[in-house]
Parts: C-alpha cells; sequence; structure tokens
C-alpha cells in the first residue's frame, strides 16, 4: 500500500490503492468471554437511574480511546454532534505503540467508554476473552434500528464465536472503487495503436500487454539519456505486486479445492502466473530492479516520462507527470486489467476487500451510560449522522437541492487547499466513526472529499476496473492462534514462499522456474505445511457456519 496522502482528492487516493492491500487474514485466538451478558445488565442499570443525564437535557462526557485521532472534539461537526445525541467526546489518544497502550489499559482494567481497535488485530479477541467489551446485541435490539438498517449482514458476519456482537465495524462495506491495477500511459498506448480500446476501458489481454511493453522498449530506448522502462513497480509493497499479477488469473487469498483451503503457490496457476513474470523479466520489458525498488525511487522513474506501465501508481508519479505536461492528461498512467488467457475480465480480483471494514468500536465494561451510547453509536451510523461526519452541516458545507445532497464550492475547495487543517477546523471527515462505504439513499458518495469530484484518471477507472471487487471476509482470522507453534510454522513457509517468488522472477530459464517452484513446494511441505492448511480449512468453515 502507497502511502496515503490526505492533501490529494480521488485521484491520488485511487493511484495509492492500487498497491493497497486488503485486510489481512491475521490470526484470531479465540477463548471464552466473561462478558456475556453484561449488555443487559449495564442496561439495566442505567435505565433504573444510574446517571441518565440526557433524559434530563444535561450533556454527557465519555471518554473514546481512537489509535487514529487526538484532536479536541471541539469543532462545528463536533459541536453538532454533542447537540444531536447530548454526548460530548473526550478523545485519547496513545503515543507511541496504540496495540501497547491497548494491552496496558487492559491490564490494568483503565477502560475508557469507548475504543477503537484495528479489527484485524488479535487485541480484539484478547479483549473480548478478557470480558471488557459489553455484549451489543440486546442494546442493538432495543435502541439501534438504524444500525440494524445500515450494517445489515455485516452484523451477522461480525459476531464472536459465542454468538454475540462486541463492537461495530468501521469502515465497512464493499468500496465500489478500485483497488488494484496494471497502470499504462495513456499516450503510449495511443501510440502503440491500442487508444481506442484504452479509452473505452477495456481490458487487456497477456499478449497484449507484453506487445505493448515490447514495442514501447523498441522505440523508446532512450529518454533524457537513461534507459526506457517498460514495466516497473514498488518493493515497498511487495505484497500487493504479487496480488496485482494474481489478480490476472483470477486468484484469491488461499487456493480452494474439494472443500479445502491450501496455500495459494498450490494454486495451478500460480505457477504459470510466476512464469509469465519471469517471461518479462528475461526479455527486458520488467524493470531490472523491480524487486529492489524503493518508493521513492519508484515515484522518481514513474514521473520520469521513461516508463511505460507500473504495477500500481504512486500518486506523486502522476503529479510529477501532470508538472511536466500540463493539462494533458494522456502523458498520464491509468488503471487497467490484464487478464490472462481463458480468464473472463469479470473474474478477475483485482480489488480485493473485505466488506468487515478495518476498525472495531466497542463499548467498554467501565462504561456506565450503555444506553446513551448505543443511541450516540446509532445515530452517528444512521444516513444522517453519516453525511454530518463527512459532508459537514447542511446550509453551512452543503445544501439539499433536488433530493441531492450538494457540497458548497468552498467546502470541496478546502480539502484541495490543505486537507488536514480543513478538516480540523470544520469537523468534515474528521470524525470517521461508524463509516460505511457507498453511496447514500441520493446516491452521493458518503466520502465527500475522495468521491465527489473526480479527475480524468479517476472516472476512467471506474470503467476500466469495474467488475473485479470481491469480498475477503470469508478469509478473515482463520490463521493459527497468535503465539503458538502453528502459527511460527506459518511465517516460517511464509518466508519460504517470499523467498522462492523473487526468485523464480529473477531466473535464467523457464526450466528454472519450474525448478525452484518444485523445490518450495518440497520446503513448505517439510515444515508443516499441510498442518497449517488445515487449520485454515478448519476455521474458514467454523466461520462460514457461525455467519449461517
Amino acid at each position: 500500500m502507497f502511502k496515503k496522502n490526505l492533501s490529494l482528492l480521488l485521484a491520488g487516493i485511487l493511484t495509492i490503492s492500487c498497491l493497497t492491500a486488503g485486510c489481512g487474514n491475521n490470526s484470531g485466538n479465540g477463548g471464552e468471554s466473561a462478558a456475556a451478558g453484561n449488555g443487559d445488565s449495564q442496561a439495566a442499570a442505567t435505565e433504573t437511574g444510574k446517571a441518565d443525564k440526557a433524559a434530563s437535557g444535561e450533556v454527557i462526557t465519555l471518554t473514546f480511546f481512537d489509535k487514529n485521532t487526538g484532536d479536541a472534539f471541539d469543532n462545528p461537526v463536533a459541536q453538532a454532534i454533542t447537540e444531536k445525541t447530548g454526548i460530548k467526546i473526550e478523545v485519547q489518544q496513545p503515543t507511541g505503540n496504540p496495540e501497547e497502550k491497548l494491552n496496558l489499559m487492559l491490564a490494568s482494567g483503565d477502560l475508557p467508554d469507548i475504543v477503537l481497535m484495528d479489527r484485524r488485530s488479535d487485541i480484539v479477541n484478547k479483549y473480548i476473552a478478557a470480558g471488557a467489551l459489553v455484549p451489543l446485541n440486546d442494546l442493538i435490539d432495543q435502541y439501534g434500528a438504524d444500525i440494524q438498517e445500515m450494517y445489515g449482514d455485516i452484523l451477522n458476519k461480525s459476531r464472536y464465536e459465542d454468538g454475540k456482537n462486541y463492537y461495530l465495524n468501521n469502515w465497512y462495506g464493499l468500496d465500489p472503487d478500485p483497488d488494484r491495477a496494471f497502470c499504462i500511459r495513456m499516450d503510449v498506448l495511443k501510440e502503440l495503436g491500442y487508444g481506442e480500446k484504452a479509452e473505452k476501458g477495456e481490458a487487456f489481454t497477456q499478449d497484449e500487454f507484453r506487445d505493448i511493453l515490447s514495442r514501447f522498449k523498441e522505440t523508446y530506448k532512450d529518454a533524457d539519456g537513461q534507459p526506457a522502462i517498460p514495466l516497473t513497480s514498488n518493493a515497498d509493497y511487495m505484497p500487493s505486486v504479487l496480488s496485482t499479477f494474481k489478480a490476472m488469473y483470477g486468484m484469491k487469498n488461499y487456493y480452494e479445492k474439494d472443500g479445502k483451503l491450501f496455500f495459494d503457490v498450490r494454486d495451478p496457476d500460480y505457477l504459470e502466473m510466476v512464469k509469465y513474470m519471469n517471461g518479462l523479466y528475461r526479455d527486458g520489458l520488467l524493470d531490472k530492479e523491480w524487486a529492489v525498488n524503493k518508493e521513492q525511487i519508484f515515484t522518481q522513474k514513474a514521473g520520469s516520462g521513461r516508463v511505460a506501465a507500473t504495477v500500481g501508481l504512486s500518486s506523486d508519479g502522476n503529479r510529477l507527470l501532470k508538472e511536466d505536461n500540463g493539462e494533458d492528461t494522456d502523458k498520464q498512467f491509468y488503471m487497467f486489467k490484464v487478464v490472462a488467457d481463458g480468464v473472463d475480465p469479470d473474474k478477475t480480483t483485482f480489488s480485493p476487500r473485505s466488506s468487515l471494514g478495518w476498525d472495531a468500536i466497542g463499548i467498554t465494561v467501565k462504561n456506565e451510560h450503555p444506553v446513551e451510547t448505543i443511541k450516540f453509536m446509532n445515530f452517528l451510523a444512521s444516513e444522517e449522522g453519516q453525511y454530518l461526519l463527512m459532508w459537514g452541516i447542511e446550509g453551512k458545507d452543503w445544501d439539499m437541492e433536488d433530493g441531492k445532497h450538494v457540497p458548497r464550492p468552498e467546502t470541496l475547495q478546502g480539502f484541495k487547499d490543505d486537507w488536514n487543517t480543513f478538516a480540523k477546523e470544520t469537523g468534515i471527515r474528521k470524525w470517521t466513526w461508524f463509516i460505511k462505504n457507498g453511496y447514500g439513499s441520493d446516491g452521493t458518495p458518503y466520502d465527500l472529499a475522495t468521491k465527489y469530484e473526480r479527475d480524468a484518471v479517476s472516472t476512467h477507472a471506474l470503467t476500466s476496473m469495474a467488475n473485479s471487487t470481491w469480498d475477503t471476509a470469508p478469509y478473515d482470522y482463520i490463521g493459527p492462534a497468535a503465539g503458538t507453534p502453528e502459527a511460527l510454522s506459518e511465517q516460517k513457509i511464509k518466508d519460504i514462499i517470499d523467498t522462492a517468488f523473487t526468485n523464480m522472477v529473477y531466473a535464467d530459464s523457464e526450466e528454472q522456474v519450474v525448478s525452484l517452484y518444485d523445490a518450495m513446494i518440497s520446503e513448505i511441505d517439510a515444515n508443516q505445511a499441510s498442518a497449517i492448511e488445515a487449520v485454515y480449512t478448519e476455521k474458514y468453515n467454523e466461520q462460514l457456519a457461525l455467519w449461517k
């Protein structure tokens, strides 16, 4: 995943996401929950007179641990939230590692009222197993109508092994915007005779892509004294480079056969993919430094004008090209599918995303106001709340015209001029809590700053990369429990695969690729690959059963 630059609008974000890894398959650690049933007792305590300040019009202050922001809750959007809910937030943010702080709070029992954690981290399961989070099911049933409507089946898929919900997802739902792609300069495509197909956003076959790279190498042998580079990549994000090539073949996180999950290297298409990459390398079409390019070097190459295509694109690459070429958008990189032989373009897997999102937001057992808190959550999760969080205040930051949300020009300009300052001062897109990806009922995007206005590159991507998004959620939390011998074996196997992948691409011949591949398979088998695969299969099936 390329470094996010919040000062850029969607053009930057889309190109960044070319190398954004989908939500990972971090190991989940089970355990019995000591918190079962706490939701009922906490709610009852509140309803019997324990500090129901909201009923009397008095503002309740709740502490909220948010690993993403530490600013004071006092800007216009924050004030509007308090007016709507009777809740004021005291934001807590750690200095240093958020997970270390979360562990310390859990060990000491010094918990905030609300806690936001990385959903993919094992810390979530630690909090649940320790009984630190209140089960939300009864609270949602009574006070969470908007939560139920907006989240839908996400609630079902976010249940713990005891069948209860202990948190609400953040940045949930499948983002329809593209995530990974091969990025090719439009002017190169036009000059090489692929202009009509490129402008329509049609996919390229693997042979067409090779032809583009080969003809570029022949035609553009030298640029400003530097050799032309047909295809390059950012080695800082190697998993995403690999994932982009895998997407050509429709490959996913695991190879699934006969109801069982295996390491993806056992997929017959994996070997074909590596052969293809190796062929590009041996023919001088893939940058010799593809596996060592750091982000800065990659950006310099991409922005130099001597590169035809990239596996993913840094936003700075197109920025540099734009600085040199002005408004000639053809001299920029556009996103395309490259499709392996025999694969339906709609079956490619260029946009892996987990519908379960990035963060988990829960109510702790120290919270004396669970009912008021769930009402606060319910408002923010509602469509009204989403537009307040992400668009700001009606009549000030946006207006309703002909049944649609319409941002004021100064609001859009504020993000263009200085994203961070504008968000901090106004509160728009500052408090990103309970955020849903996608579009509201009127067809406008919830995420105003990144999805309302689109440039030529990002608009084109919606067509060229359509129908390649797929949900990685079934593969979440299916690895061995952290700290176990199986987890150590899994990591060793992944290291073996990573090393072998690079060596295979650099191989001197296709025969050597096959030899290295066979050696890799033998080595992972010797390191208990089958036992790890059995864990994947068992947890995968258990998870799917829980979702029924």
